[in-house]
């Protein structure tokens, strides 16, 4: 696959499950969100299963299951995965206009479980998206001499109800890094869960996501200082 192993499955839930869903996110405007709000990301983010209502606790129980875990392993044909119930960088997503996200590389190691990272899986989650707005997730293919992103291979778009599952241990870089144009008042939802697998013996250590700068940002140095500060202050947190 192009640029690294991904599986795009559409109507990934009932419909009526779908909008369900949908309709528990909290209100973009309620003050108990994570807002990620600096030069390389503007989102919205929480994980906290004491704040999923009952319907959106059963599906986050249910994608973490063993029963679902053996579905995942046959569609991707990895035998070993763990589910990651503490949602580290997973559960609720959301964006607003303007909402962004750089061309990253997710944490290799997760901090907590001692595991690798191995899939991430998305569910897109607003319908009546018009794709002209952007918030499809962007997989781009790895520069190996500089360790940046090339070139964006795919778009995956933000279609209702899509999911879209992928190994991030190929140099798996993706992202929204250009701001989305939805109307004020229209928000990107999406929901995200991660699975691990054990540490392979040349496994890259990294624990925390390596950002890379847009096109416009490469010659600005209060950009390229933060991306530095950013890791320095989490290879802190090790």
């Amino acid at each position: 696959m192009i640029p690294y192993d991904h599986w795009v499955i559409d109507n990934f839930f009932p419909v009526e499950m779908a909008r369900q869903l949908a309709k528990e996110f909290p209100d973009y405007n309620e003050p108990n969100w994570h807002w990620y709000n600096n030069p390389l990301e503007n989102k919205k983010a929480k994980n906290s299963w004491y704040e999923f209502p009952p319907f959106t606790y059963q599906v986050f129980a249910h994608l973490n299951s063993t029963e679902f875990l053996e579905s995942i392993r046959e569609i991707t044909g990895i035998q070993t995965l763990y589910p990651d119930v503490g949602l580290h960088g997973g559960g609720w997503h959301m964006h607003s206009r303007g909402g962004k996200l750089n061309i990253h590389l997710d944490y290799n190691i997760n901090p907590k479980l001692n595991l690798q990272r191995k899939l991430n899986l998305i569910v897109y989650l607003t319908e009546d998206w018009d794709t002209s707005w952007g918030g499809g997730l962007e997989l781009w293919s790895h520069d190996e001499e500089k360790n940046l992103p090339l070139n964006r291979e795919v778009v995956v778009d933000n279609i209702f109800n899509r999911a879209i599952l992928f190994d991030t241990t190929q140099n798996s870089w993706h992202g929204l890094p250009q701001p989305i144009t939805c109307p004020e008042g229209v928000y990107r939802k999406s929901i995200a869960v991660y699975y691990m697998t054990d540490i392979p013996e040349d496994a890259n250590q990294r624990k925390r996501a390596l950002y890379a700068p847009t096109r416009e940002q490469e010659n600005d140095s209060e950009v390229l200082d933060f991306i530095k500060e950013r890791v320095t202050w989490k290879s802190k947190q090790k």
